[in-house]
């Protein structure tokens, strides 16, 4: 059996959200394949993630103990390293994810617990595992000129591969804003691209 952690940036209600609409179509194909996993939903905004203070960096650069996994601060760190998979659903925004998700990652990304630091420089502690992120975008930026602009996608990829995460697929439905694009006809490519997916997550 998996822990798998649902990541949801979105300030978008269900219904409303296209990504959510593509990652809750992956989720539902996974369960029906994998119905003993266990499923956590974290959604950031209900969750109210907000930044980190200076009180904050003591306890992040603090030896971790037992009684660390305890800690209102630093619980989104261990849950992170606990899963064992990781669905993202988080938009581009400006070229990137939502503010909100960057905060969150500043939560996750603790020396002793995501990652290490060694001789040889920083070492993840989260190997072995998966992560797939879901993205919608207004305009065409996984490729051509626009694709030198896409900072979101690149970022998480990047950050993940930190903790030691380098199977990261991203399932994207682009052009979504552009006049005369069939955005339906866009959504459900890549919600038939999810569950195609979810049958090898």
């Amino acid at each position: 059996m998996s822990n798998i952690l649902y990541i949801k940036a979105n300030v978008k209600p269900e219904g409303m959200s296209r990504t959510f609409r593509i990652s809750d179509s992956f989720l539902e194909n996974y369960k029906n394949k994998n119905p003993g996993d266990s499923i956590t939903t974290l959604d950031l905004y209900k969750e109210g993630i907000g930044f980190l203070s200076a009180d904050d960096l003591t306890t992040w650069f603090s030896p971790k103990t037992e009684q660390s996994r305890s800690h209102p601060m630093l619980k989104y760190a261990y849950q992170f390293l606990d899963a064992d998979k990781y669905i993202i659903s988080a938009p581009m925004w400006n070229l990137s994810v939502p503010a909100i998700f960057k905060a969150y990652i500043d939560y996750v990304t603790v020396n002793g617990i995501t990652f290490r630091y060694t001789e040889t420089g920083p070492v993840g502690l989260c190997g072995g595992k998966k992560a797939i992120h879901f993205v919608t975008r207004g305009g065409e930026y996984g490729a051509g000129a626009g694709a030198a602009f896409e900072m979101g996608d690149r970022y998480l990829r990047t950050i993940f591969g930190f903790f030691g995460i380098v199977d990261f697929t991203t399932i994207a439905a682009e052009m979504l804003d552009v006049h005369g694009v069939d955005t339906e006809a866009k959504i459900k490519d890549a919600m038939e691209q999810a569950k195609q997916a979810a049958l090898l997550f």
